[in-house]
């Protein structure tokens, strides 16, 4: 992996889950990191004053030499929405990042945290709630569409480094069409990896790069609305790492996996969500 983790904290106790499940697939994967600490609201008055980010830092440190990743430390001021993607559209990083520990407020006036840099980073997002380790079980998602392309060769490479088992899901979403090719997926959820159709083809070639990276791989369909059947099946299935594509850089059937799907499942999921965004040829 060429790719470098950005892990991103502001001092708030809960970024803590974006450092260590970061330094762990940093270590697993032996990747250099990043830790980007920004200082936001710095009062002049109070800058010999201990600041949070001082405590966290110390024990990021620790973390890292612990489990020998190579890092280096920055520190910005300002606006955490604002200096995040600034720096994570610099390199060619994935950034790695919590809750910023914003008040319900703020929340509700400008939403949350995530929506914002999924829109303004470029390269992949690691959306890290709790620190589910080890990463044994890994959800991939496909949309049949190539959006899914960049995330899907991340998410193989994590399980690699993690020897995790892959479940790859194709949500079958509901239509008023009635085309021969609609027919057919609709028809055949059960059985859509066996079938000619785009998502069919989508599962099995998914599947088929899993396994020749030496994955225990299996894949599914579900049918309903997307953002509800991929929560339905993170929350039966227990996965350690979701894996979703996005479409927010090409310009049609942006419903499959447009930052506002991925981002109502990073919300509400609870678990780490690893988005990347589609890049057109």
């Amino acid at each position: 992996m060429n790719s470098e983790f950005l892990i991103v904290t502001n001092g708030f106790k809960g970024t803590w889950s974006a450092i260590e499940y970061g330094a762990t697939l940093a270590q697993a994967m032996q990747v250099k990191t990043t830790l980007l600490g920004v200082t936001e609201d710095l009062n002049p008055a109070a800058i010999d004053d201990h600041h949070p980010l001082e405590d966290i830092f110390a024990q990021a440190v620790e973390l890292f030499q612990k489990l020998d990743v190579a890092y280096k430390l920055e520190i910005r001021n300002g606006a955490a929405e604002k200096i995040i993607p600034e720096v994570a559209n610099a390199g060619d990083f994935i950034t790695v990042v919590s809750p910023l520990g914003r008040p319900q407020l703020k929340r509700w006036l400008t939403g949350r945290s995530i929506h914002s840099l999924m829109e303004k980073i470029r390269n992949p997002i690691l959306y890290v709630p709790e620190a589910r380790l080890p990463i044994k079980k890994l959800l991939i998602t496909v949309g049949g569409l190539g959006y899914g392309e960049a995330a899907e060769n991340i998410a193989i490479q994590v399980a690699r480094a993690n020897h995790a088992e892959v479940t790859i899901v194709y949500v079958v979403p509901p239509t008023d069409l009635d085309y021969p090719s609609t027919r057919g997926v609709q028809k055949h959820v059960d059985n859509l990896i066996e079938t000619d159709t785009l998502p069919g083809r989508s599962l099995r070639k998914a599947v088929e790069i899993a396994q020749q990276a030496g994955l225990k791989a299996a894949a599914k369909a579900r049918q309903g609305h997307i953002a509800e059947e991929i929560l339905a099946e993170i929350r039966e299935g227990k996965y350690d790492l979701v894996c979703m594509g996005s479409a927010y850089s090409a310009h049609t059937l942006r419903q499959y996996y447009a930052p506002n799907i991925t981002a109502e499942v990073a919300e509400a999921a609870g678990c780490p969500i690893l988005t990347a965004r589609h890049k057109q040829r």
